[in-house]
């Protein structure tokens, strides 16, 4: 039987594990679309960004405006008469991403809430991932929110767009995710956000359409290993790829513009029942009063 690696933390031992034991090797030639960089065991946050620029011979665009989840809206190759329904300011989020400022408000279903706790207690503060806020509030917390874009030495292509998110109050990082275009087995174009884990990563595979009044959806609701939706993978002792597809676990998030004020409602699911709900106040920036890159608070630069 295949074993996760010895040489980390118990509980991240444990989980990995059950991964193993509930999920399917694969084999990573033959499926480049799950596909993604994973974290290593001393946490993730900012040392993950560092490592994976090193890792990978990158160098990180300092560059702090007009940088995108997305290049192109293009790149999701949404049907034409869906695309000309698609708000505009929409689209100019997703391609230009850094110019724009987050408020975050989270609903929790007080079911689901004590699992949140465990799971900030034993991995998300120790690994710097997955910091959700515990507190049902009316108030929205503000987020620092960073494109960090890897980029080739030589052509200084993009090769990686990392999305950063801390809280402003704290600098305490919510989410690290690497944000990537895939194209699934059936065909479809999907956004692939790939959160780093220890030796491994949780991926949710995001397939898109646009809705009757031109806001853009985003679902991760598909029913066998190959479609769209949550999936753990994992590196063992022996360097083997491991997956699980979360079958039960859903994403949707809804993007719109109404009256040229953008909003977004994420909402996740388990069985069938929610289990939490984000909603984000998003406000496009002024310049110059963009947050120092807190890249270049660990040294990091890209004339290195």
């Amino acid at each position: 039987m295949a074993i996760a690696s010895l040489k980390q933390n118990f509980q991240d031992w444990v989980t990995q594990q059950w991964v193993i034991l509930f999920g399917k090797k694969i084999m990573p030639n033959d499926n480049q679309w799950l596909l993604g960089p994973f974290g290593k065991t001393n946490g993730i946050g900012l040392k993950f960004i560092e490592q994976l620029a090193k890792d990978e011979h990158l160098i990180i665009d300092k560059k702090q405006v007009d940088k995108g989840l997305l290049n192109s809206i293009n790149q999701l190759n949404i049907p034409e008469k869906e695309l000309k329904r698609l708000s505009k300011n929409v689209i100019d989020f997703y391609e230009n991403t850094s110019n724009y400022d987050f408020d975050l408000t989270v609903k929790w279903n007080p079911l689901f809430k004590v699992f949140g706790v465990l799971l900030k207690i034993v991995f998300s503060n120790r690994i710097e991932q997955l910091n959700i806020p515990m507190n049902n509030s009316n108030k929205s917390t503000g987020l620092n929110s960073e494109i960090i874009h890897l980029v080739s030495k030589n052509t200084k292509e993009v090769k990686r767009t990392v999305w950063l998110r801390t809280f402003k109050k704290s600098n305490q990082v919510v989410y690290s995710g690497v944000y990537d275009v895939c194209t699934i087995p059936n065909g479809q174009n999907c956004i692939k956000a790939i959160f780093p884990l220890p030796n491994g990563s949780a991926t949710v595979i995001l397939s898109p359409m646009v809705g009757e009044n031109g806001e853009l959806i985003l679902n991760s609701s598909g029913k066998k290993f190959g479609d769209n939706g949550f999936y753990f993978l994992l590196k063992d002792s022996k360097g083997k790829i491991w997956t699980k597809f979360i079958k039960s676990f859903r994403d949707k998030l809804t993007v719109s513009s109404i009256n040229g004020n953008i909003s977004a409602i994420q909402t996740l699911t388990l069985w069938g029942l929610k289990v939490l709900q984000f909603e984000y106040d998003i406000k496009k920036n002024k310049h110059d009063e963009i947050i120092p890159n807190r890249i270049d608070l660990l040294g990091y630069y890209t004339n290195q």
